[in-house]
This record gives structure tokens, C-alpha cells and sequence, in this order.
């Protein structure tokens, strides 16, 4: 019995190890290249996204040296 429960307990340890972990970095892609100020070397495009989680409007900037794209909010009209 003092092992079935100590199984349960090590899984559940590892499940919320697992989700804490994948929080962490999840989609940091995204996050790192977004923000206000376009940095140098940046071109904007024609390309347009809408973040699905508020709506905002995102345009996406492409560095040809390197092959990064920034996303930068759309001001609205």
C-alpha cells in the first residue's frame, strides 16, 4: 500500500515539474520579439497578425541578414 502511494505522490510531482517547466518556455520565440520600438535592421512587411488572446493587432518586421521577424502592435485609427 506505502508504495502505491508513493508512486501517485512521485507522479504527481512529476506532472506539475512537467507543467511548470513548459510554462517556462513556452512559445518564448513569440514574446522575446515583440514590444514597441522596432530594432535597427528590421523592414517592415505587408504582414499583418491578430493576437487571438486580446485582439490587438500585430505587424511583422523581417531582418534579412539574420531571418528574425519582430512583431510590433498596429496603432489604431
Amino acid at each position: 500500500m506505502l508504495r502505491i502511494v508513493g508512486f501517485y505522490i512521485l507522479i504527481q510531482i512529476f506532472i506539475i515539474a512537467f507543467a511548470l517547466i513548459t510554462y517556462v518556455i513556452w512559445d518564448k520565440r513569440y514574446r522575446k520579439n515583440h514590444g514597441i520600438d522596432v530594432p535597427a535592421g528590421f523592414e517592415k512587411t505587408e504582414e499583418i497578425t491578430i493576437d487571438p488572446s486580446d485582439g490587438r493587432k500585430l505587424r511583422v518586421y523581417y531582418n534579412r541578414k539574420t531571418g528574425e521577424r519582430y512583431y510590433c502592435e498596429e496603432k489604431s485609427n
